[in-house]
């Protein structure tokens, strides 16, 4: 099935794969040209060897200035040592994204490449007086540049057993063994294996088993060192997160990304990864609101056990360049997977998610939601999401579901839903809607006496709210809504 949405003013690219296997397979997808990119930039590599055939030199650089930014093998704990050294290994023969490459199709990653990488070796200083809006009712860890800086930090008393903190600062033997087992348990892209590298260290929730911690758990990201609006430069942090929540366990978890000022430029280059054990729950919110002019890029791995739920609430609002991607692994049957995202684009900006669903086993459920505005005619969004329903998942029930908003002349949204089924008893379903507001909507509320401004910005605010309610707390919902009410309020004011 594949269809293609246009009209003479907005530009509306929908891709929609869907592969059904049982006799015979079923396959239709609709291309674009693509589109050439620049040559790509000599660097002399020195100390990275050997240099695989297909080493990509500017590639090779990035990491070779990560290496030395790290601390020494000699006083890093052994799983974080694997890490970079597998994560070094497959550096080697790793090339930079184009766009000839089919998952950054989309995603034009220039402004990163085109820019100075400057990896950040240390906190800034001066963090006592850094002004950090916490939410005091919440623990908080507060990652700064890449670093969990412990005099921010606010943490209760944890029931027994509990752990949230830096690898280096564990001590239990057993911990520190179990959190070894999934260090090295994924192999994903390029941005991957260079937070990998360059990671400072590993920050480490672990909940055991049968333990319930009653308040969610804030992390707040920020991004304070970058270079003004116009530099080439582009400094990088690599904050790395493992959430383990044994058999049993129940974890919220926020994760809050900022940048200190709204004109600087850096690259923020981030990783989750949640292993969820039998019958556990991990319930994560995910807020981006960077500055305008850096690139952030995000992984989040999900490994999830029989009986096992875990829910996602994205909001991201951020970034010249803003990329989630999200990778769910169902590796027991009984399993829940919720995921609700909403992106808004009201400058140059590109917001995209890359997700990919698995379903191994019987009577998996997987449901999500995808929203997204565009607001300017340079914006975009991205929504690349696929399901893999596999032969033994049996009595599967998956739905996909995206939604685009499209409020200026030239504003762009790429839409590939990808659907692929091998199991023959299940109940799968998913959907694609890509528009302006509607006539008849606007006419509803203009025959009731509502002026066409007040019509537009009731729709245009109600929009994400579906989304935005699944947040975990009111506190969380109000900021939300009050930045994006901030964002969106001088282009319903300008509309006519």
């Amino acid at each position: 099935m594949a269809s293609s949405i246009s009209t003479p003013i907005f530009h509306v690219k929908l891709s929609v794969s869907i592969c059904i296997s049982s006799s015979q397979p079923y396959l239709s997808k609709f291309t674009i040209p693509r589109i050439k990119t620049r040559p790509k930039t000599t660097f002399t590599h020195h100390s990275l060897t050997p240099i695989a055939t297909l080493s990509d030199p500017f590639v090779l650089q990035i990491a070779e200035t990560l290496e030395d930014s790290v601390s020494s093998p000699s006083s890093s704990p052994p799983p974080l040592q694997k890490l970079r050294d597998t994560s070094s290994q497959s550096l080697l023969s790793t090339p930079w994204p184009s766009r000839k490459d089919e998952p950054f199709r989309f995603t034009d990653t220039s402004f990163i490449k085109l820019s100075e990488i400057q990896p950040i070796s240390s906190p800034p200083p001066n963090l006592d007086s850094l002004s950090v809006s916490i939410d005091t009712h919440l623990p908080n860890l507060v990652i700064v540049d890449g670093f969990l800086v412990n005099s921010l930090t606010q943490l209760p008393k944890f029931p027994d057993a509990v752990f949230v903190g830096t690898l280096s600062s564990l001590d239990s033997e057993a911990v520190m063994k179990r959190v070894s087992e999934f260090v090295l348990n994924f192999e994903g892209d390029l941005f991957w294996s260079l937070n990998g590298l360059g990671t400072p260290d590993l920050v480490v929730v672990y909940v055991p088993e049968g333990c319930r911690v009653e308040s969610p758990l804030h992390l707040r990201y920020c991004s304070v060192s970058g270079a003004d609006k116009g530099s080439k430069k582009l400094p990088v942090s690599n904050p790395r997160v493992l959430v383990v929540v044994e058999k049993g366990g129940e974890v919220g978890i926020v994760e809050e990304f900022v940048g200190g000022d709204g004109e600087k430029s850096y690259w923020a280059n981030s990783v989750m990864e949640v292993v969820i054990g039998e019958g556990a729950k991990v319930n994560h919110s995910y807020i981006q609101s960077q500055s305008m002019n850096a690139a952030h890029i995000k992984w989040t791995l999900v490994q999830q056990e029989s009986a096992s739920t875990y829910e996602l609430v994205e909001v991201s609002t951020g970034g010249k360049l803003s990329r989630h991607n999200l990778h769910v692994q169902q590796v027991g049957p009984d399993t829940l997977t919720e995921l609700s995202t909403f992106h808004l684009s009201v400058g140059d900006q590109t917001q995209d998610l890359h997700s990919r669903v698995v379903l191994d086993h019987p009577r998996g459920v997987s449901q999500q939601l995808h929203k997204c505005i565009v607001a300017n005619s340079l914006g975009q969004a991205v929504f690349d999401g696929n399901i893999k329903v596999n032969r033994c998942a049996q009595q599967t029930d998956a739905g996909q579901l995206t939604r685009s908003l499209l409020l200026e002349p030239r504003a762009t949204v790429n839409v590939k839903p990808n659907l692929q089924i091998i199991a023959d008893d299940v109940k799968c379903s998913h959907g694609a809607a890509i528009s302006d507001l509607e006539e008849n909507q606007l006419f509803y509320f203009q025959a009731r006496g509502v002026d066409l401004e007040t019509a537009r910005k009731a729709l245009i605010f109600s929009f994400g709210a579906e989304v935005i309610e699944r947040l975990p707390s009111i506190s969380l919902q109000k900021k939300v809504e009050s930045h994006i009410k901030e964002l969106l309020n001088p282009i319903v004011k300008g509309s006519r």
